[in-house]
């Protein structure tokens, strides 16, 4: 069981994280370790710090995502985040290398695949599951059009990223109001 003071300087590090400031978070994730070197949270909390610094959103959504398991008290979720961050060095591989393939045409103005390019790895993957999780935290899906952003959002929620469908349903929302295929997706969520 942790003291109150290990609490303490865990929730500081998380907030300097939070706002951005990996240098203060590393060194104070740093000086739990040194102290408690079997302490997962500083642990993880240390390696998210280190990746900020190449990546910022990939690590805030990973952050993220930790403590979501954590608030779920799910028992596994430091083993959890570290096999995706094992896996990610993975991904990014995979996908750079899809990339840089004839088979995608990656457009770095904007950084990121396009939708039709997306849906051949979709198929390549053999689900739309395993294609997104594959490039959530290294690449973006570029959407142009009405109908691929209503897909899109319809595969997110077929497929249970039902929390990022609502982020991307809130602009969808603004930019087609009274597009009764954005109510039903929401409806299917709140059902």
């Amino acid at each position: 069981m942790k003291s109150k003071k290990t609490e303490k300087m865990l929730e500081r590090a998380e907030n300097h994280f939070y706002r951005g400031d990996y240098d203060e978070a590393l060194r104070m994730y740093g000086l739990l370790l040194k102290d408690f070197p079997e302490l997962q949270e500083a642990r993880i909390g240390a390696i998210l710090s280190d990746i900020a610094y190449e990546n910022d959103e990939e690590a805030q959504a990973l952050f993220e995502y930790y403590q979501v398991l954590k608030g779920e008290e799910n028992e596994d979720a430091e083993q959890i985040i570290e096999e995706m961050i094992g896996s990610l060095d993975d991904a990014l591989e995979k996908i750079s290398d899809l990339l840089d393939g004839s088979l995608f045409a990656r457009d770095e103005t904007i950084n990121g695949i396009s939708y039709a390019d997306f849906k051949e790895l979709v198929e390549l993957r053999g689900s739309f599951r395993r294609a997104f999780e594959d490039i959530m935290f290294s690449t973006r899906v570029v959407i142009t059009e009405k109908e691929e952003l209503l897909d899109f959002l319809q595969q997110l929620v077929e497929n249970g990223f039902n929390e990022m469908a609502m982020r991307y349903i809130e602009g969808a929302a603004v930019a087609y109001p009274g597009e009764t295929r954005i109510q039903d997706l929401i409806e299917k969520i709140k059902g």
